[in-house]
């Protein structure tokens, strides 16, 4: 198992390309199952979750190869309706073939995600939209079991914003009968880059980006070829890492028009923040001031940022409060982070961050994708030397994280566990 070594202190200067959104190619992946032919996917991220919706699709009876970084995805012999619990617990985002097996192989058979580190995140939104689509829900011994002879257009209201639960039925009206209106839907950059995929295969979506998703049900789809938008939380992640260590960074190919609320956290924090197009100026060449966070869905702060930004707080001049309200369980960083001196007291869903001069180097373990990353950005600006082990946490989500920032001048080298 790898861990990653940090020495800290270094400024980071340079340029770093955004890769492509994680959480764009997982869903984009799962359309794949829609329609006979071959997608041709580019910009995908080399990431373990990539590899994990792979073996999925695989196990489905679909083929997968990559020449020269464009993922072709051809689902033209669908052998297998079932996503086994072995491979459906590594990653929750492996709920989204249901709603594609059953709108087009009218049956699929998907193990339920289980727990979560970061809190629950019960797929019943989704299993709910499914029946007003006409789909018969069984769950039995820890897998969700549906069937349809064919979706119908339906009105579905969420009760609270879903992501993947958007995602999903809005995979699964592409080939319902009839119109389907999704209310309260999520509107994050990533669901519309997968309606403008699913649009491009012949679907009729109108909507994406808004509350109200309108999808008119059609009869086929056909592949197509499509680019994955860059990563707005890489993006935001590499941002911070210009503020813990007063670095000076340009990112390439960064989703600007994507991060309005995490740019303006960042101003607010005392940064310099300068865009050119689909290139960003970072410069963090002050002591941060204390800003306070509130964690909102899609336009506003995006929970995949909060960990990050709890480090650059904990640097910060003041006192700042962070508010988790999407997870309920997603300050588990907040203990590693404390072994490196950080001063932060938790009341319920409330973090309060009294900032201090400086971190100490620790060993330290990930728990998650987005703790993993505030600890690597912790041990960038710490005194002395972090160890952080079980950093698969981190290579789930970020492409070679630690050596876009070695790049940038971070000492930092990824060893294998006692070494």
């Amino acid at each position: 198992m790898d861990k990653l070594v940090i020495r800290g202190g270094e400024r980071l200067i340079g340029d770093a390309e955004v890769s492509g959104s994680k959480n764009s190619s997982l869903p984009i992946f799962a359309a794949s199952l829609l329609t006979e032919g071959e997608n041709r996917l580019h910009n995908v991220p080399k990431l373990r979750d990539i590899l994990t919706i792979g073996k999925v699709l695989k196990n489905l009876g679909v083929k997968i190869r990559e020449e020269d970084g464009v993922y072709c995805i051809d689902a033209t012999d669908v052998t297998n309706e079932e996503a086994p619990y072995d491979l459906v617990k590594t990653m929750r985002a492996s709920i989204l073939v249901l709603g594609p097996l059953v709108a087009r192989m009218r049956k699929a058979r998907v193990s339920l995600p289980g727990g979560c580190a970061i809190g629950a995140r019960p797929i019943n939104l989704h299993l709910l939209g499914l029946e007003a689509m006409g789909a018969k829900i069984d769950l039995r011994r820890g897998y969700v079991e549906a069937k349809a002879d064919r979706l119908k257009g339906a009105t579905i209201s969420f009760d609270t914003v879903t992501v993947t639960g958007t995602e999903n039925l809005m995979m699964a009206a592409t080939l319902a009968k009839g119109k389907t209106i999704l209310q309260n839907a999520a509107m994050e950059p990533e669901v519309v880059d997968l309606a403008n995929f699913l649009n491009k295969m012949g679907a009729r979506i109108e909507g994406a980006g808004t509350g109200v998703i309108q999808i008119e049900g059609v009869e086929s789809l056909q592949p197509t070829e499509h680019t994955i938008i860059p990563d707005r939380i890489e993006a935001g992640t590499l941002m911070v890492a210009a503020g813990v260590t007063r670095g000076n960074i340009r990112l390439l190919h960064c989703p600007v028009h994507h991060m309005e609320a995490v740019i303006h956290k960042l101003r607010e924090a005392g940064m310099e923040i300068d865009p050119e197009g689909n290139e960003v100026t970072v410069v963090g060449n002050r002591r941060i001031r204390s800003v306070d966070v509130k964690t909102q869905p899609y336009p506003g702060f995006p929970t995949d940022m909060q960990a990050q930004f709890m480090t650059l707080m904990s640097l910060s001049r003041g006192l700042s409060i962070i508010t988790e309200t999407i997870f309920e369980n997603r300050f588990i960083h907040v203990n590693e982070l404390q072994r490196m001196g950080a001063d932060i007291r938790i009341q319920g869903n409330t973090a309060i961050i009294q900032g201090v001069e400086s971190l100490s180097g620790a060993q330290v373990m990930a728990t998650d994708l987005r703790a993993s990353a505030s600890l690597v950005l912790a041990g960038l600006a710490a005194d002395g030397i972090t160890e952080i082990s079980r950093v698969y946490h981190l290579d789930r989500g970020y492409e070679g994280l630690d050596k876009k920032l070695a790049k940038l001048g971070a000492n930092i080298k990824r060893v294998k566990e006692g070494e």
